[in-house]
């Protein structure tokens, strides 16, 4: 029988094949933090001593071919005139890979037409998706006062999105011999350079355009008569004239214009007063009109109520 003290393998060494490490192997030393980051940038280190690839060669020699022949084509001009011809290196490279800018939809346009959207925008045939900047594009098509909002988005892998929300024109200014479409605020968005704006209420004058909303209540207020008016005057930033087709003007009051123009519809209704020669019809003293007539309409006048001779006996 064996000792119930070797039976339970006390007072001797475990074997070596039960315990997995060999007779007289040291414990595994714990390396340090300090330690293991030496030994890791050692680690990187390592492959520096080593000769290079012949990848890493070729890859090192192209580069430097290639920043030669870029650098001698820049002395030379024939970089910019290149980028001139075909666009940014990156552009001419995306391009050949079928990254190009082939389809370019616009949506939203009113008054802007497609060219003028694409020339704002910077789009041309020469940009590539992978460089082009939607964010730039995006500003500047809202730097554009006719335009309040832009979208701009790529569709990979050749086609630009261009979404625009124009602003409303809401009347026309003119001043200093310049006119232009303005917002419903007064704001200065276009130029009427062509007859896009042709129907729109027309006001004249410094100031007018911060008023254009007044203006049109007032042309609202004409009724039957709007349609005669060709444009509103601002006088002095403080009253309107309201100048007609015919060549009449119509001089309202600072206070109640409203008033003034009742006033003329009744005459109008009553007398068919713009149809006779009047040149001006003056509303600003209340309860009053004051007549302008054209020459031919004065002589008429003052032969109608010319005193009668006395018959001779």
């Amino acid at each position: 029988m064996r000792p119930l003290s070797e039976a339970l393998v006390w007072g001797r060494t475990p074997s070596p094949v039960l315990a997995g490490v060999p007779i007289g192997a040291e414990p595994h030393k714990v390396m340090l933090r300090g330690e293991r980051s030496a030994q890791g940038n050692f680690r990187w280190r390592l492959p520096l001593d080593r000769p290079p690839s012949i990848v890493l060669e070729i890859a090192l020699t192209l580069a430097v071919l290639v920043g030669a022949a870029g650098l001698g084509a820049e002395r030379g001009g024939q970089l910019e005139a290149f980028v001139a011809r075909y666009g940014g290196l990156g552009d001419f490279v995306a391009r050949s890979l079928g990254f190009g800018v082939d389809v370019v939809t616009v949506s939203g346009a009113i008054h802007l037409n497609e060219s003028q959207i694409l020339a704002t925008a910077g789009i041309s045939s020469k940009d590539s998706l992978p460089f082009f900047d939607v964010a730039a594009a995006r500003a500047r098509l809202e730097a554009d006062p006719l335009v309040k909002q832009a979208s701009v988005r790529k569709l990979y892998p050749h086609q630009i999105v261009v979404d625009i929300v124009e602003r409303t024109p809401y009347g026309l200014w003119q001043k200093d011999g310049e006119v232009r479409a303005i917002a419903a605020d007064g704001a200065a968005i276009d130029e009427a350079h062509d007859g896009r704006y042709l129907d729109l209420p027309f006001v004249v004058g410094e100031g007018a355009n911060q008023r254009i909303r007044e203006f049109v209540a007032l042309l609202d207020a004409m009724d039957e008569l709007k349609p005669r008016v060709e444009a509103g005057v601002l006088v002095d930033q403080r009253r309107w004239n309201l100048k007609l087709k015919s060549g009449v003007d119509i001089k309202l009051p600072e206070s109640d214009p409203q008033a003034a123009i009742a006033t003329l519809l009744r005459l109008q209704r009553e007398s068919r007063i713009l149809e006779r020669d009047v040149l001006t019809l003056d509303f600003r003293v209340p309860g009053r009109v004051f007549a302008r007539l054209s020459e031919e309409g004065a002589a008429a006048w003052a032969e109608a109520h010319a005193p009668k001779k006395a018959a001779p006996p």
